[in-house]
């Protein structure tokens, strides 16, 4: 039996889009399709919290 172990990003505030480890978990942990997430990513960047934030329809805050 193979053993398939979750990769937590090394950085939970960021999402790597190119590591399919890491867009995997972002799946999970938002509940959202690859599309919808690499939608996302393109319209408010790599902040996961803005991501979240777009994915939830709740208004994006960004601190500066």
């Amino acid at each position: 039996m193979a053993y398939v172990f979750e990769t937590v990003p090394a950085d939970r505030g960021l999402i790597d889009m190119d590591d399919p480890r890491e867009v995997s978990w972002w799946r999970k942990r938002f509940g959202c399709s690859e599309e919808q997430l690499r939608q996302a990513v393109a319209e408010v960047g790599i902040s996961a919290a803005n991501v979240e934030q777009l994915l939830d329809g709740s208004e994006i805050v960004t601190l500066q």
